[in-house]
């Protein structure tokens, strides 16, 4: 079968470090009302996102390990905390040799919104879709394409890698590319959209009148199957924003699946664990990824000569 390669030059970009890649071709973007408006950014969070698409933070060709991130920044689904959680995190992974992309994923209180809840989702797969498709050319194998989220991000991560159907299939060439992330990073992720449900996080994501069907369908604990990807949680037990039952029960649910994965819940670190500056042992959480990665066989302990 034909190699599949998605054009930058058509999405109006080439792939340099830290440039803008919109994820769909100009008129493309599915559901959409077509509405004209405009990114709104604001002390460092982003409040809507008109064009979909993902800051390429790409490391030196010397030091690249061959696999890729795609950041999930947090916010709530209220707003993109794109540097705390997306820019910063993304020259760390540089520093491993991983390749990162920071993704502007449409939020679902945007009005041009025909599915408020799909817009995340459908943007998360398309960005898989993306790397995957251009992996030859950033040096990445196809079949170590992860994703990290943080809070609501994490959130969305949780649900990219346990969503089996293809939601985001606008009738080009990505079609026929899997949406699917090899692995998954999750720090202080919201998980439940039942008891241990972040309010706010399904109020934005789901609407104010939920039904128990539809908290049901987006309690990414109980999508898990033994396909789902391995999967790296850190949470903190002092978390008062996002219950610390739903790292817990999203771990559960890998465990009783058989998907190996790892979960680490520190005493102190709050919400939204920090890159650095944590007290005490939570700032090991990324010390503990890397190597859980090396673990994994997502990258190599040392570099081929």
């Amino acid at each position: 079968m034909k190699k599949i390669i998605i054009i930058l030059s058509l999405l109006g970009s080439v792939a340099r470090a830290q440039e803008f890649i919109p994820l769909y071709p100009q008129g493309k973007i599915p559901n959409s009302k077509g509405t004209v408006h405009r990114d709104s950014i604001a002390n460092e969070r982003v409040y809507r996102v008109a064009t979909p698409g993902m800051y390429a933070y790409l490391p030196s060709a010397q030091e690249n390990k061959a696999a890729a991130v795609i950041i999930c920044p947090g916010g709530g689904y209220e707003r993109l905390a794109y540097v705390i959680s997306g820019t910063q995190l993304a020259k760390w992974f540089n520093t491993l040799g991983i390749s990162a992309f920071v993704l502007n994923y449409r939020l679902p209180n945007d009005t041009d919104l025909t599915e408020r809840a799909k817009a995340p989702l459908q943007d998360a797969q398309r960005a898989i879709k993306v790397v995957r498709a251009n992996a030859a050319r950033w040096g990445i194998k196809p079949d170590k394409i992860g994703m990290q989220g943080s809070s609501a991000g994490g959130h969305l991560v949780s649900l990219t890698g346990t969503t089996p159907s293809d939601i985001v299939k606008i009738g080009d060439s990505l079609d026929t590319v899997s949406p699917r992330p090899d692995f998954m990073i999750l720090v202080s992720p919201v998980i439940d959209m039942g008891m241990y449900a972040h309010k706010g996080s399904r109020k934005n994501l789901l609407g104010e009148q939920v039904n128990t069907d539809l908290q049901k369908e987006y309690s990414t604990q109980l999508r898990v199957t033994p396909k789902t990807p391995v999967c790296f949680i850190a949470d903190a037990f002092d978390d008062k924003t996002v219950d610390p039952h739903n790292s817990l029960l999203f771990y559960q649910a890998l465990l009783e699946n058989k998907v190996q994965s790892s979960l680490h819940v520190f005493p102190q670190g709050g919400h939204a664990i920090a890159l650095r500056n944590n007290p005490g042992s939570a700032n090991l959480w990324t010390a503990l990824a890397e190597n859980w990665m090396i673990e994994m066989s997502i990258i190599p302990q040392e570099l081929k000569k």
